[in-house]
């Protein structure tokens, strides 16, 4: 601006209208726009002081705008009550107070409350069965029996092939030239001792998946399971346990001597003896030990 005034002595600005100013130019010229400016000197001056008093009320007015601002964000942010044990309760009305009895005619139930006068209904721990029906034959007794419990039953825990094919590739599973034994199932996770009340059933669900030669010796097998067994290049043979026996294999440390496997009962001694079930007194088996 002062580079385009021409060098003399004295000055005197009447109109900014031969330089090209700004807004914020304008403002602080118009403190001096109609004085006498002796020299250049005094109008950079004059020029500064205006622009300093000019920028104050700039950052000033930008500090108010922006605090406004943030107390309108403040007041639009919606409050965000995070659920916690400290303030979980049920909703207002879900909880209705029951009515105290004995309190007196004006709670609706003094006196007798509500039990009436007397009577079976009326005595503490009485009442009449809901299976009573006047003294005719209830309706459960009407009714012939069906079927029996067979307390000589022997359920077996299932495993299927394919979660052993599971557990190996898991490496929970070791498979060595000794075969695995149901101890070794239990010590894998496979199952828990305390539900193995008379042995496992291996079962041939999975078998698609079955690629491992696993080498084992269970209490039961079926036809599919030892086929998938023995195609996977591993063996199978099934063996008996008495609840002696099987606690001590589970559990062996609760024995000073471990007693001896007893042989199947009459009943079993057919399935243990017969080869396509790979039992381990079959001749077969026994001649391969």
């Amino acid at each position: 601006l002062f580079n385009k005034l021409p060098q003399k002595s004295s000055y005197r600005i009447t109109s900014f209208n031969s330089f090209p100013l700004n807004d914020t130019m304008i403002r602080s010229t118009s403190l001096f726009s109609k004085r006498l400016i002796t020299s250049p000197n005094t109008l950079a001056q004059s020029f500064r002081q205006s622009t300093n008093i000019s920028s104050t009320h700039a950052v000033e007015t930008s500090s108010r705008s922006a605090s406004s601002r943030a107390n309108v964000k403040d007041d639009e942010q919606e409050v965000v009550t995070f659920l916690r044990l400290n303030n979980l309760s049920d909703n207002p009305g879900a909880v209705k107070k029951g009515r105290r009895i004995g309190r007196g005619i004006g709670s609706s139930k003094g006196k007798t409350c509500g039990r009436g006068h007397k009577g079976q209904k009326a005595r503490a721990g009485g009442g009449v069965s809901p299976l009573f029906e006047g003294g005719q034959t209830t309706f459960y007794k009407r009714i012939p029996k069906r079927g029996f419990t067979n307390n000589h039953a022997q359920p077996m825990v299932p495993l299927n092939v394919g979660t052993l094919q599971d557990y190996v590739d898991m490496g929970r599973l070791s498979l060595s030239e000794k075969p695995l034994t149901i101890k070794d199932l239990v010590d894998a996770g496979v199952t828990t001792s305390s539900s193995v009340k008379h042995g496992i059933k291996l079962l041939a669900k999975g078998k698609e998946r079955l690629r491992s030669p696993i080498k084992i010796e269970i209490s039961r097998a079926s036809e599919g399971a030892i086929e998938a067994i023995e195609a996977a290049g591993g063996e199978i043979t099934t063996v008996h346990y008495n609840k002696l026996a099987l606690r001590a294999l589970l559990k062996p440390e609760k024995f000073d001597v471990i007693p001896k496997r007893a042989g199947p009962p009459p009943k079993l001694m057919d399935y243990y003896t017969d080869f396509n079930k790979r039992g381990y007194l079959s001749p077969e088996v026994q001649l391969k030990k």
